[in-house]
C-alpha cells in the first residue's frame, strides 16, 4: 500500500499500520528526513514512481486541496482509497471521483474518525433504541486553541490555517458535521455565521455558528472555533422522553429520564486512548477491502458531508439560509 503525506495524521496512520503483519508500505513525501516506523516502510519522492510497484491500497493524508486529484490518480491505478477528512474543500472533481470508484467497484472511506469513538457509538445505539423518544434538538460544540494542537509545529504553516491548502474551521472541524449526518441523515436547510474573529495569524475563518434542520425535522446548533481555551467538546441531544449528554472533559455518556427526573450514567471512560479509534478505523477499512464490503463512511457519504460543509460557508457568505434539494 501507499501513504501520501507524512504530517501528523500520516505519521499516526503509519505507526498504526506497522502493527499489522505482512504489510508493506510506501510513503510518498517531500520531507527530506523522516523516521519510518519499521523496515516494512519505504520512502518515495514521487507518486508516479511508487505506482510502478502496483500498490493495491492508498492512504491520502496530504493537504485537503490535493485530496481529490491524488485519489483520482490512485483509483485509476485500481487502488482502494482511504481519504483523510475532509474529502475536499470544493466540489471540483468530486462527482467524477465518486463515479470512478463505483465503476471500478473499489472500497473507499473518509477518515472522520469520531464515528469510531465509543461514546459516539453509544449515543447512536441509544438513539436507535428510542431511549429518549423522538429527537427534537441537538446542541454541539468543538472549540480548541489552534497553536496547542501540535506544539512542535508552527500553526501558521499548517493546512488548517491556510485557505489555499483547504483549511478553515468548517473543513478542519468537519467531524461534528459528519457525525450529525451519521446520526440523523440528510439536511434540509442550513444557516451560518462563519468568519475570522481572533488574532491568530491565519487567513481562514476561525469561528462558525451553524443551524441545521434535517429532513426528519431535527434541529441542530453547532459551534466550532480555533481559539477556545481550555479546549472543550460536547454533544447534547434532546428528545420527547429525555436527554443524552456527552462531553470531552468527563468522557462519559449519560441520559436524563423526564419521568424519573434523574440522570443515569450509560458509559464512562476514565482514561481513553484516542489512538484506539484511529486503529479501529484502519482495521475496519482493511477488513472491508478484504471482504469487498462498503465501509461505514464511503465516498457517497463523504460527498454528502462535504456538500453540507460547503452550504454552511455559502450561507455565511450570502447571509441567507441554504436549502437542499
Amino acid at each position: 500500500m501507499v501513504i501520501i503525506g507524512y504530517g501528523s495524521i500520516g505519521k499516526r496512520h503509519c505507526k498504526n499500520l506497522s502493527k499489522f503483519k505482512d504489510i508493506q508500505c510506501f510513503v510518498v513525501t517531500n520531507r527530506k528526513r523522516i523516521n519510518l516506523p519499521s523496515k516494512n516502510f519505504q520512502k518515495f519522492n514521487s507518486l508516479d514512481e511508487c505506482l510502478k510497484l502496483h500498490p493495491d491500497i492508498g492512504f491520502i493524508t496530504n493537504v485537503t486541496s490535493s485530496h481529490v486529484d491524488i485519489a483520482t490518480k490512485l483509483v485509476k491505478a485500481n487502488c482502494h482509497v482511504f481519504i483523510e477528512k475532509p474529502l475536499s474543500n470544493s466540489m471540483k472533481g468530486v462527482k467524477k471521483l465518486e463515479n470512478l470508484i463505483q465503476k471500478k467497484r473499489l472500497v473507499s472511506t473518509i477518515g472522520c474518525v469520531m464515528r469510531f469513538h465509543p461514546c459516539l457509538k453509544k449515543i447512536k445505539h441509544l438513539i436507535s433504541e428510542g431511549e429518549i423518544g423522538k429527537i427534537l434538538y441537538v446542541r454541539m460544540e468543538n472549540g480548541s486553541y489552534m497553536p496547542d494542537w501540535h506544539m512542535k509545529e508552527n500553526y501558521r504553516k499548517s493546512y488548517a490555517s491556510r485557505k489555499e491548502l483547504g483549511g478553515g474551521v468548517v473543513f478542519t472541524c468537519i467531524h461534528e458535521i459528519d457525525y450529525l449526518f451519521w446520526l440523523f441523515g440528510s439536511v434540509r436547510e442550513c444557516y451560518s455565521i462563519t468568519r475570522k474573529l481572533s488574532d491568530l495569524e491565519i487567513n481562514v475563518d476561525d469561528l462558525s455558528s451553524i443551524l441545521l434542520q434535517f429532513k426528519n425535522d431535527v434541529v441542530a446548533e453547532i459551534h466550532l472555533d480555533y481559539f477556545q481555551r481550555p479546549s472543550f467538546r460536547s454533544c447534547k441531544i434532546v428528545g420527547t422522553k429525555g436527554t443524552i449528554y456527552w462531553d470531552s472533559d468527563s468522557n462519559s455518556v449519560k441520559t436524563y429520564d423526564i419521568n424519573k427526573k434523574r440522570w443515569k450514567s450509560r458509559l464512562s471512560i476514565k482514561k481513553y486512548n484516542i489512538n484506539n479509534m484511529y486503529l479501529n478505523e484502519i482495521t475496519h477499512f482493511l477488513d472491508c477491502v478484504k471482504t469487498n464490503k462498503r465501509t461505514i463512511n464511503d465516498i457517497k457519504q463523504g460527498v454528502q458531508t462535504l456538500e453540507i460543509a460547503l452550504a454552511i460557508q455559502k450561507s455565511s457568505k450570502n447571509k441567507k439560509a441554504e436549502i437542499f434539494r
